[in-house]
């Protein structure tokens, strides 16, 4: 296993290889990180992940103001993904943010540790405002095509452009509880997931990975843009649309978290050879 971070572009890993073989959507300019953030390497996502609507609302004494960041009009994959993160001695990543339309301060932490067969990426959100924070994390991977994948989800929000409050259970193209190629144009959240919520498959290179998430609560978003030579398999602690779940009581929301509480987050990647 090799694992390359990019601390001054998110503590982004821009570079994960397994067995000689390169697994993620990398540029070959790390400029590319500047002129689109959202589609290579793999990224953390907080204070929120995915979309949540870019219109001033109130939670609480507090005023939320986030500014469009996506062609679709919505404030996408938090604040952390672009600042520089700085590096700890013991193997951590840390960054402390707020403001620019989102009325708290907080901080995340990465650790990411490397072994023979797997790479695990442990992340902790802390509230450092002195009231309650919504509070979200993930991490962004992009897998690089051709790749077969598993979703071992019983429920599906069919869309993350507009979550519906419930989710359905799966069928037809959201159906990937069998190792599969996934559908060109899905962009969906999977819920009710069995552990480990996620396979890989890499059928050109002889390579398989495990995902394995910890965290009070888990949903997997995939996507898999047509044209792009690359899927997105996305861990993460709520649904699409956090805030607006959070503010209507919908499930899958944004955890309201206590001035200097903790929201964690582990993800770990088996890999094997394939034949074994």
């Amino acid at each position: 296993m090799e694992a390359e971070i990019l601390p001054d572009i998110g503590a982004r890993l821009h570079r994960l290889r397994a067995f000689g073989h390169d697994l993620l959507r990398t540029p070959d300019d790390d400029a590319a990180y500047e002129r689109e953030p959202f589609f290579w390497g793999c990224y953390v996502m907080a204070p929120w992940c995915n979309r949540i609507e870019a219109t001033p609302v109130n939670v609480g004494a507090r005023g939320v103001h986030l500014g469009a960041n996506y062609p679709d009009g919505s404030a996408i994959h938090g604040q952390v993904y672009r600042h520089r993160w700085e590096p700890s001695d013991d193997g951590t990543f840390h960054v402390h943010v707020g403001g620019d339309g989102w009325p708290w301060d907080y901080e995340v932490t990465q650790r990411i540790e490397v072994a023979d067969r797997w790479i695990r990426l442990d992340h902790t959100l802390t509230n450092r405002s002195p009231d309650r924070m919504p509070a979200g994390i993930g991490i962004h991977p992009w897998f690089r095509r051709p790749v077969l994948i598993s979703i071992r989800g019983e429920a599906v929000y069919d869309r993350n452009s507009d979550t519906p409050a419930q989710p359905d259970p799966v069928s037809g193209s959201f159906d990937l509880r069998e190792l599969r190629e996934i559908p060109d144009g899905l962009d969906a959240t999977w819920a009710e997931l069995a552990q480990p919520p996620v396979r890989l498959r890499w059928p050109r290179v002889g390579v398989q990975a495990t995902m394995s998430v910890s965290a009070p609560d888990v949903y997997i978003v995939a996507a898999s843009p047509s044209g792009l030579d690359a899927i997105a398999v996305e861990p993460q602690t709520h649904v699409p649309q956090g805030l607006r779940r959070l503010l209507n009581h919908e499930p899958g929301a944004l955890t309201m978290l206590e001035s200097g509480r903790s929201l964690r987050m582990g993800v770990e990647l088996a890999f094997a050879q394939w034949p074994g």
